[in-house]
């Protein structure tokens, strides 16, 4: 019986890991890009923190750098040479990866997404596993000698 436990459970982190890589590509090829220069803009500026305000940012923020931001991403969006992405990388080689509001989903940056999910998960496949072994290691059934036991114990308690 160990042995199809074992083999259950190895298909089960197999499924497990097969998951987590699907749901990773699909996470990594998915493209729901903004169609119009505004929705660019807006979607660009979203994800740029403010350089002078505290978590927020550069499309929430009035502030003058905020807004030098906005002029320069309107500018290069109306230029149409660059993607949004290297809009982003282009303000990030200018003001450090603090301005980036949300971690790059590809490359080693897209564990930053993953791991918490796939350990969320390992850990609830383990507990279902550990609860289902308990289950069926464990017997519903009393004993003759537990039950001899309980009386004397009842017994001398009076």
């Amino acid at each position: 019986m160990s042995n199809v436990a074992s083999v259950k459970n190895k298909w089960t982190w197999l499924l497990l890991t097969l998951v987590a890589i699907a749901l990773l590509v699909f996470g990594g090829t998915r493209d729901t890009g903004p169609k119009t220069q505004s929705d660019r803009i807006d979607a660009i500026t979203k994800v740029i923190a403010c350089p002078t305000c505290q978590g927020e940012s550069v499309y929430v923020s009035r502030a003058s750098a905020a807004e030098s931001i906005r002029a320069e991403v309107a500018r290069q969006v109306a230029g149409g040479q660059k993607t949004d992405d290297e809009i982003v990388a282009f303000m990030e080689a200018r003001f450090g990866s603090r301005v980036l509001l949300v971690p790059r989903s590809t490359g080693l940056d897209a564990l930053v997404w993953v791991l918490p999910v796939f350990a969320l998960v390992c850990a609830l496949g383990t507990l279902v596993f550990a609860f289902r072994r308990w289950s069926v290691s464990g017997s519903n059934t009393v004993s003759d000698a537990d039950i001899e036991m309980v009386e004397q114990a009842l017994r001398n308690a009076e």
